[in-house]
């Protein structure tokens, strides 16, 4: 399932420029110049996502894709991709040094021609790309061709109430489906439809209650929501169902720092570098955690 893995990882989160330029290490110039050649939105402040659009648009100049060339890539993007509104934030993007690509439905697409180019096997962060059932009676075969037809809606561009409509679908002859549930969760959540999204939810977790990405959604959503103490016991329930989890350490770490509670924080950010120590969300954490460290030893002189 095509899906931002931003909002499967973190909540939002405003963040000024100042601190954007710390945790990134940009200059103020790099930001402005972005932004005179439309590949940002000026603005003052920053969500999470913003900030995974800034990341993603530092690796790919440090490839040395021209300014010019991203800017094609991101209008080409935006057209085939009709439900895709900022692609450097919803889309995992990258070089191969020579042009630019885009990760959909598991496979490897150029972003100006639209060619794929070849299959590789990565995990999505926060869908499911398969109903987890075993061999089932032709009801729940039939809600898996449902499924899968959802799946290829949202992947294809399809109005979104298409998909919505498969899914729903697929869960009148499968109750169980839990991935099915999530899915309409996760399009109701973009929505920022929060009380249908709970629900669906809530409906993924009766149909399988050992569902981490269950827990772990309905976290997102909590957190969105502000309520903390919501959002934290539905992450560490993710943990205890896949303590390997790194989106829950990752979203806990983020959840402490609000709470204040800079010593749970840093044990999450660390837990996370150890099942995720290469990538852009890796280099985020290490700069949370150094300026955590650094916050610690300024009070306690």
């Amino acid at each position: 399932m095509l899906k931002s893995s931003v909002l499967a990882k973190a909540p939002e989160r405003d963040f000024t420029r100042e601190h954007v330029r710390r945790m990134l290490g940009v200059t103020e110039q790099q930001l402005r110049s972005w932004e005179r050649q439309r590949l940002i939105p000026t603005q003052e402040r920053f969500t999470f996502p913003d900030l995974i659009a800034l990341r993603t648009l530092q690796k790919l100049r440090e490839s040395r894709i021209s300014p010019a060339k991203i800017g094609r890539a991101l209008e080409s993007l935006k057209e085939k991709l009709s439900h895709v509104k900022h692609p450097l934030a919803e889309l995992k993007i990258f070089s191969d040094g020579r042009r630019i690509a885009v990760q959909v439905a598991g496979q490897k697409m150029e972003a100006i021609s639209g060619q794929w180019l070849f299959n590789f096997d990565t995990a999505e962060l926060g869908s499911v790309a398969a109903l987890p059932a075993p061999p089932a009676p032709p009801p729940a075969r039939e809600a898996e061709r449902w499924f899968q037809q959802g799946l290829t809606l949202e992947e294809t561009g399809a109005p979104v109430e298409r998909a919505v409509e498969a899914y729903q679908k697929a869960v009148e002859l499968n109750p169980s489906a839990a991935g099915a549930w999530v899915n309409l969760g996760t399009i109701r959540y973009r929505q920022r439809k929060f009380a249908e999204a709970e629900r669906y939810y809530r409906k993924a977790i009766e149909a399988d209650s050992g569902y981490p990405l269950a827990h772990f959604n309905l976290g997102n959503l909590y957190d969105e929501k502000g309520d903390l103490p919501q959002a934290q016991q539905c992450y560490e329930r993710a943990l205890q169902l896949n303590p390997q989890y790194g989106d829950a350490h990752f979203n806990l770490a983020l959840l402490c720092e609000k709470k204040g509670d800079a010593l749970k924080a840093v044990h999450h950010w660390k837990l996370y570098l150890k099942l995720d120590p290469a990538s852009s969300w890796s280099d985020i954490a290490r700069r949370e955690l150094e300026r955590l460290r650094q916050a610690t030893v300024i009070h306690s002189r």
